[in-house]
C-alpha cells in the first residue's frame, strides 16, 4: 500500500513539473526568452563594477511602454554605490552611510530604465528608452537595453563574489518568470578598431521565460471570420476576454469621450473599453476576400477597443499552411517564422515604420489593415472545411481566441472554388459596414 502510495506521489510531481514547464513554452517560438546578463569590468576596493545588459531574444514579443522593471535579492549586504543609464525605484534605508551615500541599500533592489532625453552624465549605451525594448523579430538593434551598476560590500574577486538571487522582471506587467543566475563563460568585447579583444573579468547569466498563463486570466484579443462565398460572419465568441468589466464599459457613441483626460493612460493600466459582445481589447479580423486562378487574396484588420492603450510597434503573428507561400502584403511588413526548418507556416505582421507602427487608441483611427496575396498549392488549396482561415494568431506575443471550428463561414455547394465570386465589391462593403 505504501509503495503504491509513493507510485501515485511520484506520479503527481512528474505531471506537475512537466505542466510548470510547458506554461512558459511557446512552441511558435520555442528559443524565445529574455537574457540578462552581468558582465564584471572592475574590481573596486569593496566590489565591483558590471555592465548588465537585456537581450530580448523572442521574436515576436516585446516590452512596451512603461517599459520593463527588473529587481532581485543580493546574497551579503552589498549596496549600489551608483547607476548608469537605469535607476532604483528606492533608496532604501541608507542612515548607517556617512560622507557617501550608496545609490540604493535595499536588500531586493527594483530597477527602471531611465527615461529618453536623460542628462548625458546619466546615460548608457542602449539605455534610456523608457524601458522599451523591441522584439528580436522585429529590430534586432532595438531589441537591447543596457545599463551600468557599482556594487560595493560584495566579494572583490570571482571565488568570493555571489550571485544574486530571486531575479523578477516586469515587462510591464506579470508574465515572466526569471531562472537562477548561471555562471557563463565571461564575455569578450572588440576594441573600436576591432584589432583587439578583451574580456569580462566575470560574467553570469539569468534566463526568463514568458507565460499567458501566468500573465493574465483571460485572453487580450480574439477573432472573427468573413469571406466572400458566404454572407455570414462569424463574430468573437461572447466573452472572449471575459466579462468582468462589463458594467465599467463605455459605448461609442457616449458623450464622456469628449471629457478632457478619458483617454489617458492610469498608472495601474485599467483599460476603459468600448462595450462590445466579446469585451476584448483587440480584435484580429480574417476576411476571404479574392479567389483567383493562380492566386487568393486575404484582407487582415486590427482594431483597437482600449480608449486609454496606444499599441506601438505592434506584431501580429499568424499561423496557416499557405503562409510558406506569400506574393505579396500591401500595408504591413511581414516576416516568416520558421522555429522548425521543416515548416513553414507561420508569419510576423508588422506595422510599417513612420506609416502604420503605431494602433492608435479606440475610434476612428483605432484600427490598421492589410491584404495579402498568397499564391495557391493545388496539392493542398481548398476554401472547404475553413482551411482558409488561420489554425493560431497572437497580437503582442499573446494567443488570441479563435472562435468555434463549426461556426465558420462554410463554402456553399453550389460554390466553385476556382470560380471568382461575382458579389465580392458587394459582401466587402456588407462586412466593413459591419465591423465599423
Amino acid at each position: 500500500m505504501e509503495s503504491r502510495n509513493m507510485g501515485f506521489l511520484a506520479a503527481v510531481f512528474l505531471v506537475f513539473v512537466l505542466f510548470s514547464s510547458v506554461d512558459a513554452y511557446d512552441p511558435l517560438d520555442p528559443n524565445g526568452n529574455i537574457t540578462i546578463k552581468w558582465d564584471i569590468m572592475s574590481w573596486t576596493p569593496d566590489g565591483y563594477v558590471a555592465v548588465v545588459t537585456m537581450n530580448n531574444f523572442q521574436m515576436y514579443r516585446h516590452i512596451m511602454s512603461p517599459g520593463w522593471t527588473v529587481g532581485w535579492t543580493w546574497a551579503k549586504k552589498e549596496v549600489i554605490w551608483s547607476m548608469v543609464g537605469a535607476q532604483a525605484t528606492e533608496q532604501g534605508d541608507c542612515s548607517k552611510f556617512k560622507g557617501n551615500i550608496p545609490h540604493c541599500c535595499k536588500k531586493n533592489p527594483t530597477v527602471v530604465d531611465l527615461l529618453p532625453g536623460a542628462p548625458y552624465n546619466q546615460q548608457f549605451s542602449n539605455c534610456c528608452k523608457g524601458g522599451v525594448l523591441a522584439a528580436w523579430g522585429q529590430d534586432p538593434q532595438a531589441s537591447v537595453s543596457a545599463f551600468q551598476v557599482s556594487v560595493g560590500q560584495a566579494g572583490t574577486s570571482n571565488k568570493t563574489v555571489k550571485l544574486p538571487k530571486n531575479f523578477t522582471l516586469l515587462g510591464p506587467g506579470p508574465g515572466y518568470t526569471c531562472g537562477p543566475a548561471k555562471v557563463v563563460p565571461p564575455t569578450n568585447f572588440l576594441t573600436p578598431d576591432r584589432r583587439r579583444k578583451t574580456q569580462a573579468l566575470m560574467t553570469w547569466n539569468v534566463t526568463c521565460t514568458y507565460s499567458q498563463f501566468i500573465a493574465r486570466k483571460h485572453p487580450s484579443c480574439c477573432v472573427s471570420f468573413s469571406s466572400f462565398y458566404n454572407e455570414t460572419i462569424t463574430p468573437c465568441p461572447s466573452c472572449a476576454c471575459g466579462c468582468e468589466n462589463k458594467d465599467k464599459c463605455i459605448k461609442r457613441d457616449s458623450k464622456l469621450l469628449s471629457v478632457v483626460g478619458i483617454n489617458t493612460p492610469r498608472k495601474d493600466s485599467t483599460p476603459l473599453l468600448q462595450c462590445t459582445h466579446h469585451m476584448c481589447p483587440v480584435r484580429v479580423h480574417w476576411h476571404v476576400k479574392m479567389n483567383y486562378k493562380e492566386y487568393w487574396r486575404a484582407k487582415i484588420a486590427i482594431t483597437n477597443f482600449n480608449y486609454r492603450m496606444n499599441y506601438s510597434q505592434w506584431t501580429l503573428v499568424v499561423q496557416h499552411p499557405n503562409l510558406n507561400n506569400v506574393t505579396q502584403v500591401f500595408s504591413f511588413d511581414y516576416k516568416p517564422l520558421v522555429p522548425y526548418e521543416s515548416i513553414n507556416d507561420t508569419g510576423m505582421f508588422y506595422g510599417m515604420k513612420f506609416y502604420n507602427e503605431l494602433l492608435m487608441e479606440a475610434g476612428p483611427f483605432g484600427n490598421v489593415q492589410s491584404e495579402v496575396l498568397l499564391q495557391k498549392d493545388i496539392n493542398t488549396f481548398s476554401f472547404r472545411q475553413g482551411w482558409a482561415f488561420p489554425r493560431k494568431v497572437y497580437f503582442n506575443g499573446d494567443e488570441c481566441m479563435l472562435p468555434p471550428p463549426d461556426s465558420y463561414p462554410f463554402l456553399p455547394n453550389s460554390a466553385l472554388p476556382t470560380q471568382p465570386f461575382t458579389s465580392v465589391f458587394f459582401l466587402s462593403s456588407v462586412i466593413i459596414l459591419f465591423l465599423l
